[in-house]
């Protein structure tokens, strides 16, 4: 007579030290939590900024950031680029054309698609908003040492290249459509 086999105890993930199971979890020490949060600090800081001196929401500014570098980009690529999702991209691109801030062309190579191109209005803004995202930018981190700063370039890079491989895995792709924790 055989004996049944004992129940396969579930797997389990790893887990933080210290904190167990049935715990609540602690916001203020959830990574992903703490990361959307100074995300949204500062997205709003920029908002304020952005609006009072050029009209420019946040995802707008970030459209032009993206296209500031010259190539035209397609709407998708913008979407990939800008991490906002298509529906806001589309949005906000048909306001900035609308604005004068940015042209649509046919993509030379399918004539299905449009690329995008900032036109010389908008090439203006972006070069005036550029010095403002820059000082910003050195502002916030002025708080971390030379060291400090090259060790956070490093495990932003690290973990941004884990959370792309975790939505890989969920079938995801990176342009932001999903909302996360």
């Amino acid at each position: 007579m055989r004996r049944p086999r004992p129940a396969a105890k579930p797997r389990q993930h790893a887990r933080r030290p210290g904190v167990r199971r049935d715990e609540p979890l602690a916001l203020e020490r959830f990574v992903p939590y703490r990361i959307a949060t100074l995300a949204g600090l500062l997205a709003r800081g920029a908002s304020r900024l952005y609006a009072l001196r050029f009209g420019l929401l946040v995802r707008e500014w970030r459209i032009l950031a993206a296209l500031g570098a010259g190539a035209p980009l397609s709407a998708a690529e913008v979407v990939r680029r800008t991490a906002i999702d298509k529906g806001r991209v589309s949005r906000a691109v048909a306001n900035l054309v609308r604005r004068g801030l940015l042209v649509r062309e046919p993509d030379a190579f399918d004539a299905r698609r449009t690329m995008l191109r900032l036109s010389q209005k908008g090439r203006s803004v972006y070069r005036r908003v550029v010095p403002l995202a820059v000082a910003r930018e050195r502002e916030l981190l002025a708080a971390l040492t030379g060291t400090e700063r090259r060790e956070l370039e490093r495990l932003l890079a690290k973990l941004h290249a884990r959370a792309e491989a975790m939505l890989a895995r969920l079938g995801g792709t990176p342009g932001g459509d999903e909302e996360g924790d």
